[in-house]
């Protein structure tokens, strides 16, 4: 019973460490020159990876919900921006950690982070068409000036949809491969640590 107490007690702490990590990450955000100066590339959704793989999705879910609750105190986005990266990271840690719990291995862990990527890339297109750009356009920008910003960087795109399939969704899935590659190689050692296995 105790062990089990102190198990739940390091799963709760190290969620909320990986959480405060991820924050910290989340802000630094920075441009790449294939998108528009407004798509940020940050690497926060990799702790919640960590997470999710080590303590199980739920885990992986309460870290993508730390960083974005905290980011919210700060937000210019009237809180949209800080859902759509919630909606983003939990179809990124959800599958992943559910595969790696069935599938507890080297492989089981790059599937799961494959399918993870993929589901999120895939999610990003409604997400963005439907809830976050709309948003953006009545707050922020008015949307002649974001497809203005697309235009900018390939002339042919008229619609919203094919800047979101042509751009976002390739840099969505960009964005999850590095944050898979980091976390393939720090996990395995960062285990041991995080699960109280660890022996001087």
């Amino acid at each position: 019973m105790k062990n089990n107490s102190a198990n739940k007690i390091r799963k709760l702490t190290v969620t909320a460490i990986l959480g405060a990590v991820a924050t910290v990450l989340m802000y630094l955000e920075f441009s790449i020159p294939i998108v528009p100066s407004f798509i940020k590339m940050d690497l926060s959704d990799f702790p919640a990876l960590i997470a999710s793989y080590a303590f199980g999705p739920l885990s992986g879910v309460g870290v993508c919900l730390i960083k974005n609750l905290i980011k919210l105190l700060g937000t210019y986005s009237g809180g949209v921006g800080e859902l759509a990266n919630f909606l983003f990271g939990c179809a990124l840690v959800i599958p992943a950690g559910l595969i790696y719990k069935l599938m507890k291995s080297r492989g089981g862990a790059l599937l799961g982070a494959v399918v993870g990527t993929v589901t999120m890339a895939l999610f990003s297109l409604p997400i963005n068409y439907y809830i976050v750009y709309p948003v953006y356009a009545e707050l922020l920008l008015p949307m002649d000036e974001i497809l203005a910003a697309y235009q900018a960087i390939l002339p042919r795109v008229t619609t919203l949809w094919q800047a979101l399939l042509i751009f976002n969704v390739p840099f969505t899935f960009a964005k999850g491969a590095l944050c898979t590659i980091v976390t393939l190689i720090v996990y395995k050692p960062l285990s041991p640590i995080l699960k109280g296995k660890y022996r001087a």
